[in-house]
């Protein structure tokens, strides 16, 4: 029996030999001695018994047994050989009562390497054991700024506390991101029952992954799990049966293959022309539809929040711009009555498109959208890549730049106030474009930063002590407190004069997404046979984004304004094009050289005539920390001792 045994092994052998060999791969197990001719480390560290997961062993310690395997640890050597008998007896011991004895292995940045043990291994793994116990000697690689060895350091610090060494994810910042799907403190202490309930978890998915032929991706399957989890959380995946989880890996499959691609994002910066109908569309109706109805679900309400209030005035201009085609709805309060409630609501008055209009749903909204293919999903959000979904923003940082420019105009000392909110993605930009744009008109122009959503400063008061009388503060179309502080203005004393208003026109956003479900180019816009998400960042260009300002500016400041304007809006000027510094240096020296918008987005630094910085996340109130968790991006290099602000109520 043990020999058919080894008969089979050595075809699986034979066959990965000869597959490896054809795709030009190195068709025997990795050689560990020869991986550290190159690499630096900085010592070793005595594990003791572990055990070792059999998908995470890579190859050998030495180069002496490495041609009797083929890479996948399957035999290669005769069925009439001395190794074929020795192999065939430890199958049989391990049909009879379990292979006992532990391996030797060493662990190389989370692969490991066999010392003695190897014919132990190729029995254990051909009969698809999980685990192998082993006395483990760890080789510490010496950091560098590799992703790799990020990663490494990162699974360093999750293994201290879980003592997990059969996970692995191939992107930086994963292994807190998995904490926090677990609802977890990152210095929490694994107990052993926490440790077997994720172990049983891990591996039911793993199976239902395999199933679905995911081990042919080129992602890890911790990839997989992470993105699964970001869907239906963890409680559901251990309460899953089998057959349930294969069925949702099969709806959130496509959401596992947009993490292969480098570039998982296809950015729209400008609106796609509407398509002219000619003879053949006058011939056959249009693929798209006659009538919608669409909903919009909100965080908040109106009533305790502008920006509800915006994206609400972008919905009854739907009804305004397409009367008798769309119908429309609203579901506000998802905070307080739960995102996926209100989600479902929606979903069950009839909707055919469903706006989510902050990054706090995001996850509702991917839960809903991979149960629901035939409903389209959009988020109001930045940097996700969903392909279920599709998300949307402004690139608010044009108008910004106007204003910061009207700023360095008006200031009489050279110190401009800016009030931030969320430090979230687009924010950074937002900040510098506004600085830059004071500095173009003002070269002595500095800009303090303050933010709404950290406590324990008042805001009003610090500006008031710097003598700044210039001040960017959070922007509305309009709002319905009419008290409340909006766009650029001056302040003396008492006494509030509007000079600039940087607006969202959501309603212009949102007809041009739904005369393109109508007309049905919606459809053409997604690339044939691709996975990739879709995310639009509309502009001044659009109509999405404006300024409004008032006609008592300077006749120069406004002349320069309708200018800068013009430039902007054609996309012949773009404020982060040419030589830029940040507060620790140089970011881009080429004169003729501008950020991609993609570098745009993720701006996580500063301009180096502000002064301030990104807050960490402990200062931040507890609602902005909900929101900078999902969304966030905490800057480099801030000043030591920095204040910051004082909670001013938030907009999303």
């Amino acid at each position: 029996m043990a020999l058919e045994d080894y008969k089979k092994a050595l075809r699986l052998g034979q066959k990965e030999y000869r597959s490896c060999v054809s795709r030009g791969v190195y068709p025997y197990p990795q050689v560990l001695d020869d991986i550290l001719v190159n690499a630096q480390t900085r010592g070793e560290v005595s594990l003791g018994l572990v055990d070792l997961p059999t998908e995470r062993i890579f190859g050998t310690k030495t180069a002496g047994r490495k041609t009797a395997f083929a890479r996948n640890f399957m035999p290669l050597l005769e069925e009439d050989s001395e190794f074929a008998s020795k192999w065939s007896t430890l199958c049989d011991a391990h049909l009879e009562e379990g292979i006992r004895d532990p391996i030797k292995a060493y662990e190389f940045m989370n692969r490991f390497y066999v010392l003695e043990g190897h014919k132990r291994v190729s029995v254990l793994k051909y009969f698809d054991a999980v685990s192998i116990p082993a006395v483990v000697t760890r080789i510490l690689p010496a950091p560098n700024d590799s992703v790799e060895s990020k990663i490494y350091y990162e699974f360093l610090e999750f293994y201290h506390y879980t003592g997990i060494n059969y996970l692995w994810f191939s992107r930086e910042g994963c292994f807190q991101q998995l904490l926090e799907a677990l609802e977890l403190d990152p210095a929490h202490v694994w107990d052993e029952t926490e440790k077997r309930q994720f172990r049983s978890a891990y591996i039911s998915f793993s199976k239902a992954y395999e199933a679905h032929n995911g081990n042919l991706l080129p992602i890890t399957t911790g990839d997989a799990l992470l993105t699964y989890l970001g869907i239906y959380g963890y409680s559901a995946l251990l309460q899953s049966t089998p057959n349930e989880l294969k069925a949702n890996i099969a709806k959130v499959w496509d959401e596992f293959l947009v993490l292969e691609n480098q570039e998982p994002v296809d950015l729209s910066m400008q609106p796609a022309e509407t398509p002219q109908k000619n003879l053949l569309h006058k011939l056959f109706p249009s693929t798209g539809q006659t009538h919608l109805k669409i909903a919009f679900v909100h965080a908040k309400s109106t009533d305790d929040s502008g920006w509800t209030y915006n994206h609400e005035m972008g919905r009854l201009h739907l009804e305004h711009a397409f009367p008798g085609q769309v119908e429309t709805c609203c579901f506000d309060r998802a905070n307080d009555l739960g995102a996926e409630e209100r989600i479902a609501q929606a979903i069950d008055a009839g909707s055919q498109v469903i706006f989510t209009t902050t990054p706090r749903l995001i996850g509702a909204t991917l839960k809903a959208a991979v149960e629901h293919p035939e409903i389209r999903f959009l988020n109001c959000s930045l940097t996700f890549a969903h392909p279920s979904i599709r998300t949307y923003y402004g690139r608010m940082y044009e108008a910004k730049f106007l204003t910061g420019a009207i700023a360095g105009a008006l200031t009489e000392n050279g110190k401009i106030g800016y009030i931030a909110d969320y430090p979230i993605y687009g924010m950074g930009a937002n900040i510098n474009a506004f600085a830059l744009g004071a500095k173009m008109v003002n070269p002595r122009a500095k800009v303090y930063l303050e933010w709404s959503t950290v406590e324990g400063r008042d805001v009003q008061q610090a500006f008031r002590e710097q003598g700044i009388s210039i001040i960017s503060n959070q922007d509305m179309i309009r709002s319905p407190n009419p008290s409340r502080q909006f766009g650029l203005c001056h302040v003396d004393g008492d006494k509030l004069t509007s000079l600039a208003l940087p607006v969202w026109q959501w309603g212009a956003f949102y007809e041009r997404i739904v005369r393109s479900i109508l007309d049905g180019s919606w459809k053409s816009e997604a690339s044939p046979n691709s996975t990739r998400a879709i995310n639009y960042w509309w502009g001044m260009s659009a109509g999405v984004i404006d300024v409004f300002y008032s006609r008592t500016l300077p006749i120069g400041t406004l002349r320069l304004i309708e200018l800068l304007r013009r430039t902007i809006t054609t996309s012949d000027f773009n404020p982060f094009a040419g030589i830029l510094y940040s507060q620790s240096g140089m970011i881009q020296k080429e004169p003729n050289n501008c950020l991609a918008p993609d570098e745009i987005i993720r701006i996580d630094w500063l301009a180096d005539n502000v002064v301030g910085s990104f807050p960490d996340l402990a200062s931040l109130t507890q609602s902005a920390r909900d929101l900078v968790q999902i969304q966030g991006v905490i800057g480099k290099n801030p000043p030591a001792g920095q204040k910051n602000g004082k909670e001013a109520g938030g907009q999303r």
